[in-house]
């Protein structure tokens, strides 16, 4: 009876959390709609920007042109007074005037328009990742209502057995990775929005270069190369982040290797690797949880302990994996946060705990004040290979 009770006191939680998450996704919604209209926006602003400067640079190299004929007739009038009349010699003089006039104009306006287009640039990539975020946070409100807005009731009788346990959270796991790569290859296989204005550029570059302004053309290129690097770099952060392609084809510890020396390189990480035993391929749904657990684990050190060292240990024997993961951080007080049961900490605590159990492994946890924070991972072996 008493623990009849207790879960009708948790629905009864869960269904007010529900109403409060329903009331606010409308609100996300609308403010994901409106990033995305301003981000339209803004790219029609830069194309047309970007047509008038065309326009522009194709005028100020026809006013040259004119000016320089102007500037030869002038001087040809100007040698020879019998041949040509007062008036002739002043018309020459007015028009060579008026379009050196026109041509200071329009290349002012040219410099302007440039300076426009580079700010409307950075302000379309900002544009753009208020658009991630905010379509990512709307994904995460329909994710946690999918599984909040489960009957809780017919939820634990589902999961009596430990064996049902097992199937319904592989499937969770498995549909989730699906989801991962199936993100990553749209990423990988069309950033065309990322490259269009590296288009634009390099249309821009072709008309300098045919309009013989060589130094104009080093700078756009070297601006070009500069947008090239840094939407390529992202684009891999990303992919990788999602869903590393070296854990389906090389496997969990280069996988590993990988991520920590990028860590480090991009972000100054100070982690170590240290790997024991002989290197195989275990099954993918194990590779998958300990690479997230291991994820998770820096994730964590980066956001929350301010850590001076973190070290992550492998160790594969024929019996055995185990997994620890060390750092010298601040640390917090475990009981503390899983009597809580709410926010994030607590949730990803309990995600890893879940994901290893899962998998038959054992994760156990230390951590206090002051003192970082070890998590020791371990499962047979028997169970993870092929």
């Amino acid at each position: 009876l008493e623990e009849s009770l207790d879960i009708s006191l948790l629905d009864s939680i869960i269904k007010d959390t529900l109403k409060s998450i329903e009331s606010s996704k409308s609100n996300l919604f609308d403010i994901a709609e409106t990033s995305k209209n301003m981000y339209k926006k803004m790219q029609e602003d830069l194309d047309k920007v970007n047509s008038e400067v065309k326009r522009v640079i194709d005028h100020v190299d026809r006013l040259d042109h004119n000016y320089k004929k102007a500037r030869v007739r002038l001087m040809d009038v100007s040698k020879d007074f019998s041949k040509y009349s007062e008036t002739e010699i002043k018309n020459s003089y007015h028009k060579a005037q008026e379009i050196q006039v026109q041509l200071a104009v329009e290349r002012e306006r040219e410099v302007n328009l440039r300076g426009k287009r580079d700010e409307l640039t950075r302000s379309l990539v900002k544009a753009g990742e208020m658009v991630n975020k905010a379509e990512d946070l709307v994904s995460k409100v329909d994710i946690a209502l999918t599984f909040l807005s489960g009957n809780l009731n017919a939820f634990s009788s589902q999961m009596e057995s430990m064996q049902q346990k097992q199937l319904i959270g592989a499937q969770v796991i498995l549909a989730q990775e699906e989801e991962r790569k199936r993100v990553a290859r749209e990423i990988h296989d069309g950033p065309a929005q990322a490259m269009a204005n590296v288009v634009l550029r390099a249309e821009l570059c072709e008309k300098l270069f045919l309009a013989g302004r060589s130094n104009d053309v080093t700078k756009e290129l070297g601006s070009l190369k500069e947008i090239v690097k840094d939407s390529l770099k992202e684009v891999r952060r990303i992919i990788f982040n999602l869903r590393p392609m070296t854990l389906d084809d090389l496997g969990l510890i280069p996988t590993i290797k990988r991520y920590i020396e990028e860590l480090k390189t991009r972000e100054g990480f100070v982690a170590t690797f240290e790997f024991r035993g002989e290197e195989k391929r275990l099954k993918n749904i194990y590779e998958v949880a300990l690479f997230r657990l291991i994820q998770e684990s820096l994730n964590n050190c980066k956001k929350y302990a301010q850590a001076q060292q973190i070290t992550v240990k492998i160790e594969l024997t024929s019996e055995d994996i185990n997994v620890q993961i060390t750092d010298d951080g601040q640390g917090f007080d475990l009981q503390k946060i899983m009597e809580s049961k709410a926010g994030k900490a607590s949730f990803g605590l309990l995600s890893m705990k879940e994901r290893m159990k899962l998998i038959n492994g054992n994760l156990e946890m230390e951590s206090a004040p002051g003192q970082g924070t070890k998590i020791r991972v371990h499962f047979p072996m028997k169970e993870a290979i092929d």
